[in-house]
């Protein structure tokens, strides 16, 4: 059992009065919330997709204007194609004509899409609104709504176009999770994995004596899952915001996974997925430099975990070549998140090219 107290709320720390909480709360508590975090009843935008609209369009709506809130809820569609200019053009479009101001708060109810598509809109509307993270998705309460990350797409790359922007306050209601279609909490998990393999080895052996329970979203494991995850992130965040040292270990798995994304085109995979099969090349990777590594154990996790066939015409050349857009690069060389052991990583570039292509090998299955 994770000795944890649920109902305290995650402090994200940062300087100029910007320090924020990650509040674990039901779904009707939001305006209440809210007006803990500062922001007052008047207009708001919420930012949300057709998917989470469905399910929760009229909740918030209801629960904010009983509150004396006057919200404009503009639905874009779902998927990772939305984190795009033309849709960050729409919520721009959809604000400016609605005469926000200063004071008037973007709401991004969704998952990374939205909250990274949102937040980037907050950031640069009026040179700076208030920003609020209801996150949807497994990803999104563990890793994307925390810390500021915001931004969309590029042609050359995932997330090229950007800002570090924190927001006023991220709601969680773990029950939210529910109504994910299960691939959507499958590859959300590669993210919970991840935290716990490069920081907290007690949260993973945690995780693999209830995979199974985790695996089947039971809701008495949920909610630690979730917290445990969550409060890894924030407090990695709280000591490096601009990602100049410790929060660069968050992309483990990530340098891979992006590659993957771009070489199949955006939507193949999801970016779990993605991270996932990721995680094992830097897996694979680590073990080249230590061979004391408990790469097996660690794989054994991730295997019990659903993906989609990796299309047998994807070619190493093909993926390696993607790699050359990552954001992470310096000067010529890239820069690799690997293990020392479980529960604690580094990060090097002094990896040669036969230990990117052994990696990759060995993630996609090819001799």
């Amino acid at each position: 059992m994770l000795l944890q107290d649920l109902e305290q709320p995650i402090r994200i720390e940062m300087d100029r009065n910007r320090s924020y909480e990650a509040v674990f709360n039901s779904f009707e508590k939001l305006p209440d919330n809210l007006r803990t975090a500062g922001l007052r009843p008047g207009k708001c935008l919420i930012v949300t997709d057709s998917n989470v609209a469905k399910h929760y369009r009229t909740r918030i709506d209801t629960d904010l204007k009983t509150d004396g809130w006057d919200p404009l809820i503009l639905t874009l569609p779902a998927g990772e194609s939305t984190k795009s200019p033309k849709h960050l053009q729409a919520i721009y479009d959809a604000a400016l004509a609605w005469r926000i101001d200063r004071q008037t708060p973007v709401i991004a109810l969704g998952g990374g899409v939205i909250g990274d598509l949102a937040g980037m809109a907050a950031a640069t509307l009026l040179r700076g609104v208030p920003f609020v993270q209801v996150p949807t998705s497994l990803i999104a309460q563990v890793d994307s709504a925390l810390g500021g990350k915001t931004g969309i797409n590029h042609e050359e790359g995932k997330n090229l176009i950007g800002a570090f922007y924190q927001p006023r306050l991220v709601f969680v209601d773990t029950t939210l999770l529910f109504t994910l279609p299960r691939r959507e909490w499958l590859s959300g998990l590669g993210e919970v994995i991840k935290h716990a393999l490069i920081q907290d080895d007690a949260f993973f052996a945690w995780i693999e004596s209830q995979l199974s329970q985790i695996l089947a979203r039971d809701p008495a494991v949920v909610p630690d899952l979730v917290y445990r995850a969550a409060l890894i992130k924030a407090r990695i965040v709280s000591e490096d915001e601009l990602e100049k040292g410790k929060r660069a270990l968050l992309n483990f798995g990530h340098t891979f996974g992006h590659a993957l994304e771009k070489a199949l085109g955006y939507g193949t995979f999801t970016h779990g997925e993605a991270v996932i099969i990721g995680m094992k090349a830097a897996l694979h990777m680590s073990r080249r430099f230590n061979r004391h590594l408990e790469q097996s154990r660690a794989e054994h996790v991730l295997d019990q975990i659903s993906l989609p066939a990796i299309p047998s015409s994807l070619g190493i050349p093909a993926v390696r070549e993607a790699m050359q857009s990552d954001k992470k690069r310096n000067a010529d060389r890239l820069n690799f998140v690997l293990l020392n052991k479980l529960g604690s990583a580094y990060i090097t570039s002094d990896v040669n090219p036969s230990d990117i292509d052994s990696a990759w090998a060995h993630a996609l299955g090819r001799p």
